[in-house]
């Protein structure tokens, strides 16, 4: 089953669901899992995403905190060994939505720059590192504007590899950071992290079309997307984007 769907007993909305998996759309703000010092996480959402079935389902990849949009989950355990193998292998075809600051000077173009942790003090805070993990990114513009009295870029960003932060230091390191990403880019602006996990394709059995789910834009990507030309997803009005 494909489309909005909704659990009575969770917040989440869920993109897509069958007997194998979950997509659902991550809001921004919140983490996945818990972490070393506890607090709250999305995995406490999980129990009312059963549908029936006896266990809650589990992550089968990760977002970040801070990023919006497509997160898949397995319903039991063989379907998550599944799901892992084909995120490992690279199968998992994503697209990611960003809004840059600046933005580049092309309108489609190829990152090739290995990735490694910044030191051991920044956790999993990463760097361009010509020692590091193979990290691949494509990407193109869907559109320009200016907002907030600068040039920004809408693109459209494929990893082809799954490091960590690799569209946002893909993206600094080509001089064009995200907004609102105060790690690798300006401090201090309030803007929350303009990236969304628009759209996956997973490819679960072989003898079938891929599993396919797309998240709408988040409010706090709508001022700057409207900026760069975006209308709105279908049956929206402009108006009510950003609010």
């Amino acid at each position: 089953m494909t489309g909005e769907d909704s659990s009575s007993e969770s917040r989440l909305k869920v993109l897509h669901r069958d007997g194998l998996m979950l997509i659902i759309d991550k809001p921004a703000g919140v983490p996945v899992h818990r972490g070393p010092k506890g607090g709250a996480s999305l995995e406490d959402e999980f129990d009312g995403l059963r549908f029936g079935l006896p266990r809650a389902p589990a992550l089968a990849h990760r977002l970040d905190r801070e990023t919006a949009g497509c997160l898949v989950l397995g319903r039991h355990r063989k379907a998550l060994a599944r799901l892992g193998e084909l995120f490992k292998q690279g199968k998992v075809r994503k697209a990611y939505w960003a809004l840059v600051a600046g933005g580049p000077a092309a309108d489609e173009g190829f990152i090739d720059k290995p990735l490694g942790r910044l030191d051991v003090t920044r956790g999993w805070w990463m760097k361009v590192d010509p020692s590091g993990q193979s990290a691949q990114t494509r990407w193109r513009v869907l559109g320009r504007g200016v907002w907030n009295g600068a040039p920004i870029a809408w693109l459209e960003m494929s990893p082809l590899t799954g490091r960590t932060h690799q569209l946002r230091v893909h993206a600094a390191s080509e001089g064009w950071p995200i907004l609102g990403d105060g790690i690798y880019g300006e401090r201090d602006t309030g803007i929350p992290l303009q990236l969304l996990a628009r759209r996956i394709e997973v490819p679960y059995s072989a003898n079938k079309p891929a599993v396919t789910a797309e998240a709408p834009a988040p409010e706090h990507m709508g001022a700057a997307l409207q900026a760069c030309g975006f209308g709105g997803e279908p049956g929206e009005s402009v108006e009510n984007l950003g609010r």
